[in-house]
């Protein structure tokens, strides 16, 4: 049976990809719209931009909210498939993908229009969306990001070191004589590695946070429509292909821990 807080949890988890899934609607009308009417009004897709922002700080001060009563569970998720839990890092993705989807993205641009150009149906002028002026933004951002993921991760990384260190095994050589048993000392050293752990979860959500809203901010409207539109769009896909690979191999309904 599930405990209380993984239940909460893993509505946390649910309401998110439902909100997901209805901002991936709404983000490729917009687009359509725009496309089809040429408009020069960027003002709905800004205002879409900025409601996607809201809404991942509100799933993230939720998550924290949640963290703080289980944070082990959001490191290695029951409620995602073990092929999501493969690609996590601290409980989420790496900022830094944001940066390499824009530039696939960008990559996938250059050859739609030089396949068109190629056929006589396009502007070499207009080759790829992304400025030498965004590039250059954009590879700066890259490398912060990269500097900053490196700082959690080993501050992560001390954290596991500090489990197998004093004072936990200390407790556990001198004081404990049976395996699993507790006692104060072993609960008070436990609360503060998880603590520590909601930490670095909070600042890893933090990253991925301001490195969004740093690279929608070098983007035009439309840029960062389509970076949105298609980050949402991998994201359920993801999740998807998970779940078929967890049935194919027996694993169980990750929607229900009850």
């Amino acid at each position: 049976m599930a405990s209380e807080d993984q239940v909460r949890s893993q509505c946390c988890f649910l309401e998110w990809m439902n909100l997901q899934e209805q901002e991936l609607a709404e983000l490729h009308q917009a687009l359509n719209i725009h496309a089809a009417t040429n408009s020069k009004e960027n003002i709905n897709l800004t205002q879409l931009a900025e409601n996607c922002i809201k809404h991942f700080q509100d799933y993230a001060d939720k998550r924290t909210q949640l963290a703080r009563h289980d944070v082990s569970a959001f490191f290695a998720p029951a409620w995602c498939t073990n092929f999501e839990n493969s690609l996590l890092w601290v409980a989420g993705c790496r900022p830094s993908q944001y940066i390499r989807l824009v530039y696939t993205l960008h990559g996938l641009e250059i050859e739609a229009q030089l396949i068109q150009f190629l056929e006589g149906i396009g502007d070499i002028k207009n080759l790829g969306e992304l400025s030498s002026k965004q590039i250059h933004e954009i590879n700066s951002l890259q490398g912060k990001t990269i500097r900053a993921e490196e700082k959690v991760t080993t501050r992560m990384a001390i954290l596991q070191e500090d489990a197998a260190d004093n004072p936990i095994v200390v407790i556990v050589m001198k004081e404990l004589r049976e395996v699993g048993e507790m006692n104060g000392k072993v609960e008070r050293a436990l609360d503060k590695h998880e603590q520590d752990m909601v930490g670095v979860l909070e600042e890893a959500d933090r990253l991925r946070l301001t490195t969004l809203k740093e690279l929608l901010a070098i983007l035009t409207p439309r840029q960062a429509m389509g970076f949105l539109a298609a980050s949402k769009q991998l994201h359920l896909c993801v999740h998807e292909w998970g779940k078929m690979r967890d049935f194919r191999h027996g694993r169980g309904n990750h929607n229900n821990l009850s």
